[in-house]
């Protein structure tokens, strides 16, 4: 599908979607357990791929008003589940089953990485695999260190990357991985070792990287009754990731949330694309008003700050969960984006806007995701008139030198790069063509009626098209 957007003017409010990061935990941790019910489920293509696998193991996944055919929504999650506002979870107790077929993660990297560790504790073979970008991946560091826990962890192409074999059971034990290529490698193991026998010890030979996202892992953890603690590298705890030499998770532990349920908060990451369009696009002496945002262990929330040094006027009411933001003459900043890596496209196309330099700096990380997002948005955003400079771990956004005008760019089949790339034509001149547009059904779905709500003057290349 392609968007056409055309410079507009923004008023009104949007809801942010629940949180991605803590669906795919949610799914996973009810699966994990003897059931639960997750509220305010995102669902979406990714986390469908997540619920798909807690089926897989001998779970089901079915709206909780017991809407629509638990059958079809076991094996298939069938999209019946779309306007679910809850889903019930039938869990395995912490002892998956060996899936009867291939478990297809299809784009989400969050479900492969974290299904590979619950299919190690199956007494069995898995075979996982997803679509052509996923399968582009590193998981190497995640089957290096099951293989040293015992268990067969073998990527098919001998590369590191899916279709990957995992063999199991996993019992527990010692083993070091790297923190610098992907938190979720440590968030799998956390996950899995609590239902091990003999627990999991997790040593980091390099310093972690997105540290918020294991904060997200530990807080969800705690919510469902599990006990999972960073240390340092004497082993004494500490009160979150942050500068964690490692991590313990006791073993033999079970999944239980407080009543049976657990609350998807919000999402930060597809509120920085609402924030960012406000920043942008505004009415004058009006706000964009945003709905969702109360606090919780997402580092992406930093974007909030990001935009008030960039110059925007912005009111958080954390009680009420609501931001409104005003339209601003943005400013360059600097930006380290080492903790939070997914706010890269959305810094990127505000830098496009600003006056100044905006260096988004410890980005190297970011390569590495459903697309090469420093690349991505360096090329894209150059095609829309701005100067960039891409550096190893550094990409410079000339703002200064940058002239934005409509043109034809590439969502590169990323949910965050289309939106990013949106975000920033709602300040070029003219009109300017989005394709792959799509692939926001990843992370946020209603994401362009959002915005056609707040006044985006757009068009769809498809049925559903305005």
């Amino acid at each position: 599908m392609d968007v056409h957007v055309t410079r507009s003017t923004l008023r009104g409010t949007a809801r942010a979607p629940p949180s991605k990061s803590y669906t795919h935990r949610a799914l996973l941790a009810a699966g994990y357990s003897d059931g639960a019910t997750v509220e305010s489920p995102l669902v979406s293509a990714d986390t469908r791929a997540t619920a798909r696998a807690v089926a897989a193991f001998g779970g089901s996944v079915a709206p909780a008003d017991g809407a629509g055919d638990d059958a079809a929504a076991t094996e298939a999650v069938d999209p019946d589940l779309t306007d679910a506002d809850a889903l019930a979870v039938e869990g395995f107790a912490g002892r998956p089953a060996v899936p009867d077929d291939v478990i297809d993660c299809a784009n989400s990297g969050t479900t492969m990485r974290l299904v590979t560790a619950a299919a190690a504790l199956a007494d069995g073979t898995t075979v996982l695999t997803g679509d052509g970008s996923l399968r582009s991946r590193p998981q190497g560091p995640l089957l290096d260190a099951l293989a040293d826990l015992g268990v067969r962890a073998e990527s098919t192409r001998s590369n590191g990357r899916a279709p990957l074999v995992v063999a199991g059971p996993l019992a527990g034990g010692e083993v070091a991985i790297p923190g610098d290529v992907s938190s979720q490698y440590v968030t799998a193991l956390l996950m899995a070792g609590a239902v091990t026998g003999e627990g999991v010890e997790v040593e980091l030979t390099t310093p972690l990287k997105s540290a918020p996202y294991v904060d997200i892992t530990l807080e969800l953890l705690a919510d469902f009754g599990v006990e999972a603690t960073p240390v340092d590298e004497a082993g004494d705890p500490l009160d979150g990731a942050a500068g964690a030499a490692g991590f313990t998770v006791p073993g033999g532990q079970s999944y239980a949330p407080s009543d049976g349920t657990y609350a998807v908060p919000g999402d930060f990451s597809s509120i920085s694309y609402l924030l960012g369009a406000g920043a942008v696009a505004a009415a004058p002496g009006e706000t964009v008003r945003i709905e969702g945002a109360r606090p919780s262990a997402q580092g992406d929330a930093a974007i909030v700050e990001v935009v008030e040094e960039m110059g925007a006027t912005v009111d958080w009411d954390r009680e009420a969960g609501e931001i409104a933001v005003e339209r601003a003459d943005l400013s360059g900043v600097t930006v380290d984006v080492g903790d939070t890596p997914d706010l890269l496209p959305t810094i990127a196309a505000l830098g496009a806007v600003a006056d100044g330099e905006t260096r988004i700096e410890n980005c190297e990380h970011v390569r590495y995701k459903e697309t090469d997002r420093v690349s991505a948005m360096a090329e894209e955003l150059e095609k829309m008139g701005a100067e960039t400079t891409e550096e190893p771990d550094v990409l410079t956004i000339h703002g200064d030198q940058s002239d934005l005008k409509g043109a034809t760019v590439d969502g590169r089949h990323d949910h965050r790069i289309v939106m990013a790339l949106s975000v920033a034509a709602l300040a070029a001149e003219g009109t300017t063509t989005v394709r792959g547009a799509e692939h926001v059904d990843v992370s946020f779905p209603g994401f362009f009626d959002a915005m056609a709500d707040l006044g985006m003057d757009m068009e769809r290349d498809d049925a559903r098209g305005r």
